[in-house]
C-alpha cells in the first residue's frame, strides 16, 4: 500500500482571487535571464492572500488566558501539522456551520469526537470548488460562527482548515456590519449584502451576525450567554468570533484550503502538512498545504483545474457548481 501526497492548496499568482480590501499581489523581476543571467523574482502582497495560515496575534491582543497572543514564531513547529480528517459539511448556501453541522458530520462519518483532541480537522463545505474573483466565494460564502468555534474549542483540536474565505462566515467579518473596517458591501441585488441575508433568511437569523440586533430581538443575557466570554476579554462578539474563539485557545486556523481537497475522502484519517515562515513577529502567513495519504483511500474525482480572471467558474472539468449556479440556488431558495 503506496503513500502519495495530495497538494490542498490554490495556486499563488499576481492575479490570484483576494479578500475584498485587500492589495493586489505585485510580482516583479530584480534579475531576469536576458540581462542578468539569473531569474530572481520578489513579491509584495499581504501575508493571507490565498492559502494561509492565522496565527492568534491577527485578531485579538490577548488570547484567553490573559497572556499577549501570540505571533506566527510563538507557535508551535507543527501547530499546523498533524494527523487529520476531512468533514464534508452539508450546508446550504450562504449558511452558518453550527456545533449541530459538525455533530452531524461526525455522525454521518462514525468519527468519535473523543478522537479529535489534538488532531487537525480539515473542512469540506465545497466552497473551495468556487475560489475566484466573485461574490459567491466572498459576500455568500457559507461559514462558521461561534457555536462552531466553541466545537473546535470543547473538542481539542489543535488546529482547524477552512476551505471557505475566512475562518467566519462573511457577515462576521468587516464583509458584513462588524469591525472598525466594516464595508457592509453591496450585493448582486445593489443593496448591502446584511440586508441581502434578512431579506432571505429573516431577522432573528441575520442577528447572530450583529451585536446590537442580537441585542434587540434577544436581550442583553442571552447575548451575555452566548458571546460574554469574548466581551469579557474585550471583544467584540459578533466579529469574527470563530476567529478568535479558536486562536484564543490556541487552535490555530487555516483558510482557503483547495487543491485536491476532493480527492481526500471524509471520514478517513491521514497526515496533513502545514508549515508557515518562521516569521518573527508575524501574524499570519501563505503556506503550502499537502495530504500524506494512502493511494487506494482517494476518491476517484477528475484533478482539480482552475480558471482565474472572468475565464469561467467550475465548467465541465469537474470542479462542480458554477458561481453563477451556487447565487442561483441562494437567491431562488425561497421560490
Amino acid at each position: 500500500m503506496s503513500k502519495v501526497y495530495v497538494d490542498l492548496t490554490h495556486p499563488f499568482s499576481a492575479e490570484i482571487p483576494r479578500w475584498p480590501y485587500f492589495d493586489k499581489p505585485v510580482v516583479d523581476s530584480a534579475h531576469t535571464m536576458a540581462k542578468g543571467g539569473v531569474l530572481t523574482q520578489k513579491i509584495t502582497c499581504t501575508m493571507h492572500t490565498g492559502t494561509h495560515c492565522d496565527a492568534p496575534r491577527h485578531v485579538m491582543e490577548y488570547e484567553f488566558d490573559g497572556k499577549r497572543a501570540r505571533y506566527t514564531h510563538e507557535m508551535p513547529i507543527d501547530a499546523y501539522t498533524g494527523e487529520a480528517i476531512v468533514l464534508k459539511i452539508d450546508i446550504e448556501p450562504w449558511g452558518l456551520i453550527t456545533d449541530k453541522h459538525l455533530d452531524a458530520a461526525c455522525e454521518k462519518y462514525g468519527i468519535s469526537q473523543a478522537d479529535l483532541e489534538g488532531k487537525v480537522l480539515c473542512l469540506n463545505t465545497g466552497m473551495h470548488r468556487l475560489f475566484d474573483d466573485s461574490k459567491a466565494y466572498y459576500h455568500y460564502a457559507a461559514g462558521t460562527g461561534v457555536d462552531a468555534g466553541k466545537w473546535f474549542v470543547k473538542n481539542k483540536l489543535k488546529c482547524v482548515a477552512m476551505d471557505g474565505q475566512a475562518l467566519d462566515h462573511p457577515l462576521h467579518t468587516a464583509m458584513g456590519n462588524n469591525g472598525m473596517t466594516r464595508m457592509n458591501l453591496l450585493g448582486a441585488t445593489g443593496r448591502p449584502i446584511t440586508e441581502e441575508y434578512k431579506e432571505l433568511f429573516g431577522e432573528e437569523a441575520y442577528a447572530e451576525f450583529d451585536k446590537e440586533e442580537y441585542i434587540r430581538i434577544h436581550g442583553q443575557a442571552a447575548y451575555d450567554e452566548k458571546f460574554g466570554d469574548l466581551e469579557n476579554i474585550g471583544i467584540w462578539g459578533t466579529w469574527e468570533p470563530c476567529h478568535k474563539e479558536m486562536l484564543g485557545h490556541g487552535i490555530v486556523g487555516v483558510e482557503n484550503l483547495g487543491g485536491d481537497l476532493d480527492k481526500i475522502p471524509a471520514g478517513k484519517w491521514f497526515q496533513f502538512f502545514c508549515f508557515p515562515l518562521r516569521w518573527y513577529m508575524g501574524d499570519g502567513c501563505m503556506a503550502r498545504c499537502v495530504a500524506y495519504i494512502d493511494e487506494d483511500q482517494l476518491e476517484n474525482v477528475p484533478d482539480r483545474t482552475y480558471k482565474y480572471g472572468g475565464t469561467g467558474y467550475g465548467e465541465a472539468e469537474g470542479n462542480g457548481d458554477s458561481c453563477l449556479e451556487y447565487m442561483q440556488r441562494l437567491f431562488n431558495r425561497n421560490k
